[in-house]
Formats: C-alpha cells, structure tokens, sequence
C-alpha cells in the first residue's frame, strides 16, 4: 500500500528552513522561495517543520499552516512529509490536519519528555500512527529506544520508516538487521554522518544543507547508491567543516549556520527564534570562508 511512498524515501530527505521577517512572523513569500530553490533543485522529498525548520519554536497554529502553505506551494512537484509533535494528542491531531491539507506523510518528531522508556516511546508512536492514515516515518533520537521496541512499533501498518539520529552505528545496524527492509532506513544526521550509515543499511539521509547547495549532497548521494565510498568520503571531507560549525556548541548552532549561509548568498535573512540565537561574528567569517571554498562567494565577501 504504502511502497511508492517508501521508494520516495531512498534518496535525498529534505528540510527546509524557516524564514522570519524582522517582527518574528513566519515570511511566507521567502519560504516560497527556499521551496522553489530545493525542487528546482531536483529535491523529491520535502520536510517542513523539522528540526532544521525550527519546529519547537513554531506555535501549533503556525506549524498547522506551514505544512497547509507547502502542500499548496509544492503542489505535487515533490512529496511533502509534515513534522508532528508536543504531546501524543497534539501529536494525533498535527497528523490529521496534514492528512487533511493533501500532505503525503507524517515523520513523528522525538518526544520533548525528561523522561522516556522504550515502551512509553512506542505507546506514543501508535497513538499518532492510529490518528492517520498517511504513512509515519519515526524521528529516533533517544537511545531508550531499542531495536526490539522498534520492531514492535513497526507492526504498525502505517509506520514505514525510521529517521535514525543516534550516532551509535551499532545499535542502528542491529535495529536493521533485526527489522530488515520491512521499514525504509534514514540516516537522520545528515551528510555528516551518511557515508557510516549507510555501510550499515541506511537508503538515504536527511539534509539541512541542501538548502545551501544541493548538488554536494546529491554527489554524495549519487556515490554512496554506487558503492564508491571512495568518492563519497571525499565529499564527505569537503562538506565537513560546514556540517562541523553545525554541529558546534551541541548543535546549537545548526540551524543559524545554514540561515547564515544562506543570508550570505542572498537568499536569507539570518532571523531566528530563542532558544537558538545568530552566529557570533567569528563563526560568520568560518561561513563565509566555506562558502568561497565552494565557489558560491568570491573571497573577502562577508
């Protein structure tokens, strides 16, 4: 039922950003254009309200019509999958607005909760997969879920993918040879990270920095489908002190390094909102300094 859905998965998994005008409020017309730029970039599968997309930072009302905006923007151009989450209830009811506004699928972020069990983790997938009818790809991020709560979330019809964002490869490998292809396997930490996932059964990978430059992750793409790890490992070397000023400060800076970026290439501002904050003045140089190095700035430009 859902396998169409699932090849659609195999491959680049893109999140976009969102961009904010200087009062805060979601700027439609530029997030028109950053989906504009990824299909006209060959990007088949659109995530809005991921993380990269700063979806703990939008009200509910807001992440309700930034998916209800991209479906209608896209308009079929590429599969859309709305982030969900907050509570279960909240989560459920996310997914049936996304069903309702034409959306192709739903990723299940990981819980805000201090406190998880892997039980508890699947009681809350089944209850936002029992919401819907559109397929569920799970945002895994807590190592309290286990290969075997996994398999069991996974006995949910329409659970059929799992975004996998614990850097631990082996509790990812045993979840894949456990499950095996019954689910379509994500590497959930980006380009960083895929070339290692997938030598452990990942078929694609999530992408913030496509929103910068699409054609170093469908390289890496096009390598890794081809077995050249060879390849794939240089390009890993030359997006990788890009996707390490990302990784800063605990993450912190992931979202405002691909915002900046982007503001640098004029396609941006940098607006984002607390908890997260702008690039401090030196991280700004580092980013315009990888930017040069791709060819996308001239050098000296700031």
């Amino acid at each position: 039922m859902y396998q169409a859905f699932m090849e659609s998965l195999k491959g680049i998994n893109a999140i976009p950003v969102t961009p904010f005008d200087a009062e805060g409020r979601i700027d439609y017309p530029v997030f028109a254009e950053v989906l504009e730029h990824l299909i006209a970039s060959g990007i088949q599968t659109i995530y809005p309200c991921g993380n990269t997309g700063e979806f703990y930072s939008l009200t509910q009302e807001e992440a309700r019509e930034s998916v209800s905006f991209a479906v209608r923007h896209i308009g079929g151009r590429a599969k859309v999958i709305a982030g969900v989450g907050y509570d279960a209830q909240t989560a459920g009811e996310l997914a049936r607005h996304a069903e309702q506004a034409g959306a192709d699928g739903i990723m299940v972020h990981q819980p805000v909760h201090p406190f998880m069990l892997d039980r508890g983790l699947v009681a809350y997938y089944q209850s936002v997969a029992r919401s819907t009818r559109l397929p569920l790809i799970l945002y895994v991020r807590s190592e309290n879920l286990t290969a075997e709560a996994l398999r069991e979330a996974s006995g949910e019809p329409n659970i059929v993918g799992v975004k996998y964002a614990v850097n631990h490869l082996p509790s990812f490998a045993k979840a894949v040879r456990l499950i095996g292809d019954d689910l379509v396997w994500i590497c959930g930490t980006a380009e960083m990270w895929a070339p290692f996932f997938y030598a452990a059964g990942a078929v694609g990978f999530t992408s913030g920095m496509v929103n910068v430059d699409a054609k170093r992750s469908q390289r890496m793409l096009e390598a890794l489908n081809a077995g050249n790890y060879e390849e794939a490992m240089a390009l890993w070397d030359d997006m990788r002190p890009f996707e390490e000023l990302r990784e800063a400060n605990r993450s912190g800076n992931n979202v405002s390094v691909v915002k900046e970026a982007m503001a640098q290439l004029g396609r941006l501002n940098v607006y984002v909102r607390p908890p997260i904050a702008e690039l401090l003045p030196s991280e700004k140089k580092r980013v315009s300094e990888i930017l040069a190095s791709w060819g996308l700035l001239n050098q000296g430009t700031e």
